[in-house]
């Protein structure tokens, strides 16, 4: 029994070890089938996911999404800290329970005490170990969990430092492409006079965003749990227009940067097909056309008003195949992360998130409303 306690104590601890220094310290994807990191973030999610969806109104569901991020690292944390308590606990119970209290008491819960203050480095000093291995074991667990907290430490503020670079980006998307993104917004909006290279100054920053979202989630994957602040923008819906606009201006929008987008296309995928790799977020073979004829003919007529010309002919063609080469993915992340994915045009009248506030978008929407109800009568 002895022997078992021993060797199921060294596997918590060196599991625990082992997930730590992946997770927080190796700068790269992990590629082995089994991790117990993956396995509790997978199921956590997709079972917080359909409790939210089956028993939140569908008004607050994202805020209740937006939890699973900041929670889920907090618990994990806490399940890897009581892994190595019980770990050792288990070492010391294997040893003879040498851990005695003042009154006299051992036995496995006093191990289990003593791993605790120990590894929490409390020194409560109520109980001490008898044997030189059971003091070896607390000097030991001592510094691991000294080292713990240092690590915990240094991880969160590089957490926060990503999200933070991540999500500033996605707030300055708003004035440039509308709420939520869309190509034909990002577009429309750059062709005024010296739009063009307004336009390619655009794609360059993104491409550099693209290629830091995907070092950051490689490193951190826990990011992509994180959601952004408005309910209509998140990191996927901005990679999803970075995507759509390159594709668009690669298809054949005259005058515009083709070089840069494509530089930006190919960065921005193989983001998005790395991160559906990570996730597991495998694509399927049937999409929902985001760009049917109809929406296709409206892109068209924006970007004409706006003195933008498209392409015609094998121009279609083009841009049909360069979103095979992305929107599969893009579905299968937003079905994982139960988020919304941008359309093509943007919708009449909607009011970006830096021009109304709530109050004043639910005024806006009413007169709307009552304008479009007068013009019908």
């Amino acid at each position: 029994m002895a022997i078992i306690a021993s060797v199921c104590g060294i596997a918590l601890i060196v599991v625990v070890l082992w997930e730590g220094f992946e997770t927080i310290i190796l700068p790269r994807r992990v590629t082995r089938r089994f991790r117990l990191t993956r396995l509790f973030y997978r199921n956590t999610w997709l079972t917080w996911a359909k409790l939210v969806t089956s028993f939140v109104p569908a008004g607050r569901q994202e805020t209740w999404l937006s939890f699973f991020g900041p929670l889920s690292m907090l618990v994990l944390l806490s399940l890897w800290a009581g892994m190595m308590v019980t770990g050792f606990a288990l070492l010391q119970w294997a040893t003879g329970s040498t851990i005695v209290t003042q009154d006299g008491s051992a036995g496995f819960f006093i191990d289990l005490y003593m791993s605790g203050t120990s590894f929490f480095t409390l020194g409560m000093g109520d109980a001490v170990p008898r044997s030189t291995l059971g003091r070896s074991l607390v000097v030991i667990e001592s510094g691991m969990g000294f080292a713990f907290l240092a690590l915990v430490i240094a991880y969160l503020p590089a957490l926060n430092q990503s999200f933070s670079r991540r999500e500033t980006s996605i707030s300055l998307l708003d004035a440039r492409a509308g709420s939520p993104p869309t190509a034909s917004e990002m577009v429309r909006r750059h062709g005024h006079e010296r739009g063009m290279e307004a336009l390619r100054q655009l794609l360059h920053e993104w491409e550099q965003w693209s290629a830091d979202l995907l070092e950051g989630h490689l490193s951190y994957p826990v990011l992509a749990y994180f959601r952004s602040q408005h309910d209509n923008q998140s990191w996927l819906a901005a990679l999803t227009a970075i995507l759509d606009t390159c594709a668009l201006v690669m298809a054949g929008v005259e005058g515009a940067c083709q070089r840069q987008a494509e530089l930006t296309f190919a960065m921005a995928r193989h983001g998005l097909v790395d991160l559906s790799i990570i996730f597991r977020a495998r694509p399927g073979e049937r999409i929902q056309n985001r760009l049917p004829p109809d929406k296709l003919a409206e892109l068209r007529a924006t970007l004409t008003a706006a003195g933008i010309r498209l392409k015609e002919g094998e121009a279609d063609l083009k841009l049909t195949e360069l979103r095979l080469m992305y929107e599969p993915y893009v579905h299968a992340l937003a079905s994982y992360f139960r988020l919304r994915v941008p359309p093509w045009v943007a919708e009449k009248n909607w009011v970006d998130n830096w021009q109304a506030s709530t109050w004043e978008r639910r005024t806006i929407r009413t007169k709307l409303a009552e304008r479009a109800k007068g013009e019908h009568f």
